[in-house]
């Protein structure tokens, strides 16, 4: 086990892997910044702006504590109290199931979809130098984090991902991928990763 860490500078300098995590974590945290100042416009927290963009564009199955808590990597304790700050600043209404009283939607309110669509917008600075690009380098940036999410989630250090590797429908033949949900082939740049037909594999 190499006990060296990442972050000593001397270390990067001999290992590409600690680079490339270091990378990943400087762009992390520009994430971080991003929706901490936005947070702040809204007077709310991170998890809360989150949770708002989430119900936005996702559908109703999905909007529910249990899978927010797997989609964020937290506690259903931790999930529900967000989702009861939201519905108390009346951002958020609750829909109980009605085959589960247990169970409930969680549904945007008119004033909670404003918020929502405004903050959805707060990682744009961070997509805008993307544009500099080539179309080439797009592609290899992309189906390097789509391999590497994907071995991230092999390992449980995330949870299942919506995307093309993980799904039932995903097929790969003679190196080509091909959707069976879609009935036809994908080039790289074309899988997914937050598909809204997502279906996990058994």
């Amino acid at each position: 086990m190499n006990n060296e860490s990442v972050f000593d500078p001397k270390h990067q300098i001999k290992n590409l892997e600690s680079k490339i995590v270091v990378a990943l974590e400087r762009i992390a945290e520009s994430f971080r910044v991003a929706l901490w100042q936005e947070s702040k416009e809204n007077k709310l927290s991170p998890i809360q702006m989150q949770i708002l963009i989430f119900l936005l564009f996702h559908s109703n199955e999905k909007c529910k504590v249990s899978y927010l808590a797997q989609e964020f990597n937290m506690t259903k304790a931790t999930v529900s109290d967000a989702v009861k700050a939201l519905a108390q600043k009346k951002l958020i209404s609750k829909h109980t199931d009605a085959g589960d009283s247990r169970s409930y939607e969680i549904h945007l309110t008119t004033e909670g979809k404003e918020v929502a669509q405004k903050a959805a917008n707060f990682a744009q600075p961070i997509a805008q130098p993307l544009h500099a690009l080539s179309n080439n380098q797009k592609k290899v940036l992309y189906t390097s984090l789509l391999e590497l999410i994907h071995k991230l989630q092999q390992a449980d250090i995330i949870s299942v991902q919506r995307m093309c590797f993980q799904c039932r429908f995903h097929r790969v033949n003679q190196g080509k991928h091909f959707c069976a949900f879609l009935d036809q082939s994908l080039q790289e740049e074309e899988l997914r990763v937050d598909c809204a037909e997502f279906e996990v594999k058994s």
